[in-house]
């Protein structure tokens, strides 16, 4: 009797596993196998890294290509997504990768500053019968391929501090596309003008020219858009602007939006070098870059933010409780919209089985990607438990693990696993499971689990069983759900003073009671507060990311794990 109950319980363990893989939701940085790339290897900077993600969509579906990923990924409904090693492949450390779907067969072409760039076809990119065709440009970087409507082809590119970004029109012959015509130059940063175009961690580096990079062509209704990058890849304010054209290669025009996908605070940092595709239900997504940047300057994740055209063809991302969870773009009448479960474990007393003198407990749930809780030792018998203070609805968890010191991993790692348990409970005494990995086989490095349903425990506890790393080391255990008490009122006193430098601005506000954060909104009118920064603890935020010349309108929003107070007054500031 033995062997059909060892079957019975594998088999509900198996299918627990795939109901907890299928989701209704998804949160930001996304749960991918990233690779360890070999760049700067023979300096012994080991990193996961995931950046510049040029999605497409190909006969209903999407296929994701990421920089120095030795492959790339497959999604159905742009939430759960398998990585592809394909047949032949010919950039092994593809940088800054491009692609479309074009009559049935999606081009594929990767930069080389230092180089000829070689164009590659599939029609059957799951298997990846990948095939070359000719060369189409030379010393390229950060390359984006677009081909119009009416067939002809162009490529985009740049990656400089110093150049402007370039488009080049391409004789289309089939898959045959070799360069013609001249070398256009659209338009560089203007940092003197565009406060978020400046270098730096929160645009204090002056002594620095900002990159402009990552070339991405929306069409919409007759209209270009060209988005690009700016102004460093490791900072928190890395972004996406865009310029508008009634032509692909000119005259464009600055949007006054910019920057359009923005993302400087809270848990992770940064929405730059991204793509915009069209996923279920016409709704569009723009995948980007975050920031983590701590073994090496381009570690970094990815992310996905639901993208909008306004009545005024003014394109935005909302990244509002950007790395919170949102609905998922399957999930019709609410793709990507705000689910209003709060962060349940944010500076919650927590505690753990062993830990680092440096990389104490108390950082797995300060909401900083940087900081890390260390196990002393990565075995079975260590564990993270988090009091809540008072019951909760517990909605999803996520965990996000993290390289801390490697030296010795580089390439893909087919053999990565995580396996761990979350457990809940009332009163600390007795636990119940409420996610088990336990027999996982999958490299889970940013999980993130929405439970099959909410679950009201006042305490959370992560029981680690299998972590590939050295060290178990985890720099978010966050715990999503609805707390039993009541939102903070609306702000009061919140203040915005517009310095000489009209770039800059210094808002302030009277600190909330019973708040965690306040999200800031603003925008080029009322009903445009497009973008928005959040922040934890603070009553204060120097913005440094405005246009000259510009109006703009403010607003403010605290929160708690019980939910969000209104926005109140809105702010005009010439």
């Amino acid at each position: 009797m033995k062997k059909p109950f060892t079957l019975l319980l594998f088999l509900a363990i198996a299918l627990a596993s795939y109901a907890q893989s299928r989701t209704t939701t998804y949160c930001n940085p996304l749960n991918l196998d990233y690779s360890y790339p070999f760049h700067n290897a023979h300096l012994g900077k080991s990193y996961r890294s995931g950046a510049d993600p040029a999605v497409v969509q190909f006969r209903g579906e999407f296929y994701m290509f990421v920089t120095r990923s030795y492959g790339y990924w497959h999604s159905t409904d742009l939430t759960h997504w398998h990585f592809i090693t394909p047949e032949r492949w010919y950039f092994e450390g593809s940088n800054a990768p491009a692609a479309f779907n074009y009559k049935d067969s999606v081009l594929y072409v990767t930069g080389n500053p230092s180089g000829a760039m070689s164009l590659l076809y599939t029609n059957n990119p799951e298997k990846g019968d990948w095939k070359p065709v000719t060369s189409v440009l030379y010393d390229l970087q950060d390359p984006a391929f677009f081909i119009d409507d009416d067939g002809k082809s162009y490529m985009f590119w740049g990656s400089s501090n110093k150049f402007p970004l370039r488009v080049k029109e391409l004789l289309t012959r089939r898959h045959f596309m070799p360069a013609t015509g001249e070398t256009i130059d659209l338009f560089n940063l203007d940092p003197a003008q565009h406060g978020w175009e400046r270098f730096g961690e929160n645009h204090t580096d002056t002594l620095i020219n900002p990159f402009i990079e990552g070339a991405w062509m929306t069409k919409r209704n007759g209209r270009y858009y060209l988005e690009y990058a700016a102004p460093g890849t490791q900072f928190n304010v890395y972004a996406d602007g865009y310029y508008v054209s009634d032509n692909p290669v000119g005259d464009y025009r600055y949007a006054p939006n910019n920057p359009y996908c923005y993302k400087p605070g809270g848990f992770i940092n940064g929405a730059g070098h991204g793509s915009t595709v069209i996923g279920q239900g016409a709704q569009y997504w723009h995948f980007a870059t975050m920031a983590i940047s701590v073994n090496y300057q381009f570690e970094r994740r990815l992310c996905m933010f639901p993208a909008f055209f306004d009545d005024d063809g003014l394109m935005y991302a909302n990244t509002a409780f950007g790395d919170y969870p949102h609905f998922a773009p399957d999930q019709p009448g609410k793709r990507g919209e705000f689910t209003g479960w709060m962060l349940l474990s944010y500076k919650k007393p927590i505690e753990a089985s062993s830990q680092l003198p440096d990389a104490p407990a108390g950082n797995a749930n300060d909401e900083n990607a940087k900081t890390c809780w260390v196990a002393a030792e990565n075995n079975d018998k260590q564990w993270l438990s988090i009091d809540l203070l008072a019951p909760s609805k517990v909605y999803a968890v996520q965990v996000n693990y993290f390289d801390y010191n490697e030296t010795d991993i580089f390439g893909r790692q087919p053999d990565f696993f995580h396996r761990y348990r979350i457990e809940g409970s009332t009163d600390g005494n007795t636990w119940t499971a409420l996610v088990d990995k336990s027999r996982s086989f999958r490299d889970t490095p940013n999980d993130y689990i929405e439970l099959d349903a909410p679950a009201t425990a006042r305490y959370i506890r992560f029981v680690n069983i299998h972590a590939p790393t050295r060290h178990l080391a985890i720099s978010g255990l966050r715990i999503f759900g609805k707390g039993n008490g009541t939102p903070p009122a609306a702000v009061r006193n919140f203040s915005v003073q517009r310095h000489e430098d009209r770039r800059d601005a210094t808002l302030t506000w009277e600190k909330q009671k019973n708040a965690q954060g306040y999200n800031i909104h603003w925008g080029i009118a009322p009903g445009k507060l497009y973008n928005s920064w959040l922040v934890y603890d603070e009553n204060t935020l120097n913005l440094r990311c405005l246009t000259t010349g510009q109006k703009y309108y403010f607003g403010i929003e605290a929160f708690n794990e019980n939910g969000v107070s209104s926005i109140g007054k809105i702010i005009e500031v010439q």
